[in-house]
C-alpha cells in the first residue's frame, strides 16, 4: 500500500477505536493519544500535560474510573490488524503488574518474576495478564500484540490461553492452515493438549531439563490377555542412555547462532493423573506429542555458554524442524513489547486500587501499541542528535512513538473539545471518605 493508503487505514482504525468507548469517550480517546505520544512518565497525572490531552488531570482519573469502552469491539478491532501474509505464528505468554503494597487492591494473587523478589522468592504480588501476538518472519523488536486478558483469582493462565486460542482461530478465515502457538516454560503440555482447538492448531512449548517422558504402545492386550500397557519404555531428558536414534533431525549453520542442531522423537507422551479419579478402572487418556532438543553453538551475545534447549510439539501433520525452532527463537520478541509497554507506553504507572480499572488502561496499551505499530510505514524518524538514522519502514517502536506526533494533525481527532464547566464543589464539608477495606493477595495453586 502507498503512503495514503496507509494513512487513510490509521484514520480509519482511530475511528473504530473512538467507537468503542461508551461513556466519557472524548476524554478516554485524549487519553489513548496521550500514552502514544507521551514517553515514560514519573506520574500518571502528567499524562494530562500532554499535548494530545485537551482536558484536566481530573477527566485523566475520571476517565479510568467512570469511563467505559466495549472490550469484544476493541479485540475485533486489533484483530482486524492480523496480517495473513505473514507466517501465521503466535506467542502467548503472561506479564505481572506489580502491587506489592496495594493492600486495597482486590484480586490480586502471586506470579512469578524475573527479577523482583518477596521474602527471598522470585514471587510479587499483583495482577498478571495474559497476551497474544503474532510473530514476525524474522527476529524483531516488533509483535502484533492481538488481544490480552487479566488473570483472575478463579482461573489459570491455561485457561485464558485457550480462549485466546479460540479468538484467534476465529480471526482467520475458513480453510487457513493450522497456526502455531507458542509457549514458554511456565505452560503444561499436557493441559496444552486439552485445549478445544487442539485438533486443529499446532502447539510448541518449553519443558524442563529433567521432564520423563514415554513412548506410545499399542492399546491391544497382551497373549495372556489383561489389561494392555499405557505407558513403554521411558525417556528421560537428562539422562542420554534412555534416548534412541531420532526419528528426525535438521542441521543447519546460521550467522546468529552459528551451527544449529535439532533432534526430534515422535511418539512421546506424559503420565498423568488429572483425568481420572483414584481407583477408577477407566483407561488414563494419553496425549502424543514429539520432544525437540535444539543445540546450538553459540548466543547473540556471547555474555555465557549456550545451553540445551528442550522443546514439546504436538499438531496435525509431519512437524518442520526448521520452522519450530526459528518459530520459538522468535517468541523472546514479546519479551521487548512487554518491556516497551511498562518503560515507554506506562502501563505499570498507574497506581488504580479497582481490577476493573486496570483492565482499562490495560486495552488503552493495547491500543496504542496497535495504533504504532499502524503508524510505523508512514513515520518519519525524529531522532535525537545523538541517535543513529534509522531507514523509514523500518524504524523501532521508540522511535515510531517519537515521530507520531507529527500525524496527529494531518490525521485529526473524532474526540469534541472539551467545554468549560467551572470549578467542581470538591467533597461537602465535614463529610469523610473513610478507610479503604484491605485485601490480602489470593495464594491458588497452578
Amino acid at each position: 500500500m502507498n503512503a495514503s493508503a496507509l494513512l487513510d487505514r490509521l484514520q480509519a482504525f482511530r475511528n473504530d477505536v473512538y467507537h468503542c468507548f461508551d461513556h466519557r469517550s472524548d476524554a478516554l480517546f485524549n487519553l489513548f493519544d496521550a500514552i502514544t505520544v507521551a514517553g515514560l512518565v514519573p506520574s500518571f497525572a502528567h499524562l494530562s500535560l500532554q499535548g494530545p490531552f485537551e482536558r484536566g488531570h481530573g477527566s485523566l482519573y475520571a476517565a479510568l474510573t467512570r469511563g467505559t469502552l466495549d472490550t469484544e469491539r476493541v479485540r475485533e478491532i486489533v484483530g482486524t490488524t492480523l496480517n495473513h501474509d505473514q507466517p501465521l505464528v503466535f506467542a502467548i505468554d503472561t506479564s505481572t503488574w506489580v502491587r506489592n503494597d496495594a493492600e486495597t487492591s482486590p484480586q490480586r494473587g502471586y506470579f512469578y518474576h524475573p527479577s523482583r523478589h518477596s521474602a527471598g522468592k522470585p514471587v510479587v504480588a499483583g495482577w498478571s495478564s495474559s497476551w497474544v501476538a503474532q510473530l514476525g518472519p524474522v527476529s524483531s523488536s516488533w509483535t502484533a500484540p492481538l488481544d490480552v486478558r487479566r488473570v483472575t483469582p478463579d482461573r489459570t493462565a491455561h485457561e485464558i490461553a485457550d480462549e485466546q486460542v479460540q479468538h484467534v482461530r476465529r480471526l482467520l478465515p475458513p480453510g487457513t492452515a493450522s497456526p502455531l502457538f507458542v509457549f514458554d516454560g511456565g505452560y503444561d503440555p499436557t493441559r496444552l493438549s486439552k485445549l478445544k482447538d487442539a485438533d486443529r492448531v499446532s502447539v510448541l512449548v518449553r519443558v524442563r531439563r529433567n521432564r520423563r517422558f514415554f513412548f506410545d504402545v499399542m492399546t491391544r492386550p497382551g497373549p495372556q490377555g489383561g489389561r494392555p500397557r499405557i505407558h513403554g519404555a521411558k525417556f528421560l531428558c537428562a539422562d542420554q542412555t534412555t534416548w534412541p536414534a531420532p526419528h528426525l533431525e535438521h542441521l543447519e549453520t546460521t550467522e546468529q547462532y552459528g551451527t544449529v542442531h535439532v533432534r526430534a522423537w515422535t511418539g512421546l507422551h506424559v503420565k498423568t493423573t488429572q483425568d481420572t479419579r483414584p481407583g477408577s478402572r477407566h483407561f488414563k487418556p494419553t496425549y502424543s506429542g514429539t520432544v525437540l532438543l535444539l543445540e546450538v553453538a553459540k548466543l547473540p551475545r556471547e555474555t555465557r555458554q549456550p545451553q540445551a534447549f528442550w522443546l514439546w510439539w504436538r499438531g496435525p501433520g509431519v512437524p518442520d524442524l526448521a520452522m519450530l525452532w526459528r518459530a520459538y527463537t522468535r517468541r523472546f520478541d514479546l519479551e521487548h513489547t512487554f518491556r516497551f509497554c511498562k518503560q515507554t507506553l506506562n502501563w505499570e504507572t498507574p497506581r488504580l486500587r479497582h481490577p476493573e480499572q486496570a483492565d482499562r488502561w490495560t486495552l488503552l496499551v493495547l491500543l496504542a501499541f496497535t495504533q504504532l505499530r499502524l503508524a510505523q510505514p508512514v513515520v518519519t524518524d525524529a531522532r535525537l542528535p545523538w541517535q543513529r538514522p534509522q531507514e523509514r519502514g523500518r524504524l523501532t517502536p521508540s522511535r515510531v512513538r517519537q515521530g507520531f506526533v507529527q500525524l496527529l494533525v494531518p490525521l485529526g481527532s473524532p474526540a469534541c473539545a472539551p467545554k468549560p464547566s467551572g470549578r467542581s464543589p470538591g467533597r461537602p464539608k465535614g463529610k469523610c471518605s473513610g478507610r479503604a477495606p484491605r485485601f490480602p493477595a489470593l495464594k491458588k495453586s497452578a
